[in-house]
């Protein structure tokens, strides 16, 4: 009886630290060309956003998906190879979401656009978890 505790408390480390975030991405969104994209990639309650680096992938229907950007804080992210400024990442910490900007929306910026995290297990293996994805849709009609 006196270990019951103490297996309380490994069992309750144990199954908190198996616990995986899960990813949230809206199916689809619509913007006008020369619009704002604003992409949201929601974290579960269980994690904060603030602990994680976002990373962006675009993938284009036929195409090798592309990475785009990671963004942890304003003094800690990266662009991706010839990707353009008007890609860019930050943190919405209230809504617990990472989020995609995409300035001047153009023509062939619509594609599906996967956020991704990297995390760390128990046993020290790092494992990556992926949004479901946005669908993102440039109209030439003015909303």
């Amino acid at each position: 009886m006196a270990w019951t505790p103490l297996l309380l408390v490994i069992l309750s480390h144990c199954t908190g630290s198996l616990s995986q975030p899960v990813l949230t991405q809206p199916p689809s969104l619509s913007a006008s060309l020369g619009a704002t994209a604003r992409l949201t990639c929601t974290l579960s309650r269980d994690v904060s956003v603030g602990s994680y680096n976002i990373y962006w992938q675009q993938q284009k229907p036929g195409s090798r998906p592309r990475y785009l950007l990671y963004y942890y804080s304003d003094s800690d992210g990266e662009q991706g190879s010839g990707v353009p400024s008007r890609f860019s990442g930050s943190k919405d910490a209230s809504a617990n979401a990472g989020l995609l900007t995409i300035s001047g929306l153009q023509p062939e910026d619509e594609a599906d656009y996967y956020c991704m995290i990297w995390t760390s297990s128990a046993s020290h293996s790092d494992t990556h978890r992926w949004g479901s994805g946005t669908k993102t849709l440039a109209s030439t009609r003015v909303l």
